[in-house]
């Protein structure tokens, strides 16, 4: 689904105004309704407008909640800033591509492969991007593993007997990947090389590996790119079973 650009800055808007409007002194009400039922009535649409913005700031800001700041005074205030970061960059984020010469295509983590950025998304969101990538990664093998209903193997055992080019056998199933002709055995070797390259470079480097840096975020969105396309040979392909 394309992400509607126009509508997501229209409703981080609304959500602006609001709060901005819940600020301040509510002005006399016509109803001459008292001041306590005003700010209430405030408050509540500013509530029924959030959950509105914050899967619009999930997608433009993953980390929102850990990078924009809170404060023990105003309960909207970091929803508020968190939604003008967004607004600008949803805004002038092309213009500013384009300004500085780098209008290459990007990867947005939030479109890959649900299995990939699902498993890597509460990780993500606290900055902890290597580990993101190991739930992903986890999560594509929890997958493939209901999938086949092969929960006697792992990681690159699975892939390996999943993705094998010998015929299934009774309880031993196969994915078998629907493109026709040979070229199945090519992407058979390519699943299993893939899985293998990925369970020994990145999960077993993890967990041997000391703590983050700022540049493995670009690296770690690299990695979780070829998660999600694990993931999608997984998905696509079809169960074989014995006779």
């Amino acid at each position: 689904m394309v992400f509607d650009v126009p509508s997501a800055v229209n409703e981080l808007r609304i959500f602006i105004d609001l709060v901005r409007d819940g600020s301040k002194p509510p002005a006399p009400s016509d109803e001459g309704k008292p001041l306590i039922e005003e700010l209430a009535e405030s408050e509540a649409r500013i509530a029924r407008q959030a959950p509105m913005v914050e899967p619009i700031l999930d997608r433009v800001i993953p980390d929102w909640h850990t990078s924009v700041p809170t404060s023990k005074l105003a309960r909207w205030a970091q929803h508020r800033e968190a939604a003008q970061r967004a607004t600008t960059v949803l805004q002038r984020g092309a213009e500013l591509r384009m300004k500085l010469g780098d209008d290459a295509p990007t990867i947005n983590a939030a479109r890959l492969h649900p299995w990939a950025w699902d498993g890597a998304r509460s990780m993500w969101a606290s900055r902890h991007h290597r580990q993101a990538v190991v739930d992903g990664l986890k999560k594509v093998n929890a997958e493939a593993q209901n999938k086949t209903g092969r929960h006697d193997l792992s990681e690159t055992n699975l892939f390996k007997q999943v993705f094998s080019l010998e015929d299934a056998k009774p309880e031993t199933p196969r994915l078998m990947a629907d493109v026709g002709s040979d070229t199945f055995k090519s992407l058979h070797r390519g699943a299993m090389a893939l899985a293998e390259g990925l369970f020994a470079g990145i999960r077993n480097v993890v967990s041997h590996t000391s703590a983050e840096t700022d540049a493995d975020e670009q690296r770690a969105l690299e990695q979780l790119a070829a998660v999600s396309v694990l993931a999608r040979w997984v998905d696509d392909a079809r169960v074989e079973t014995a006779p």
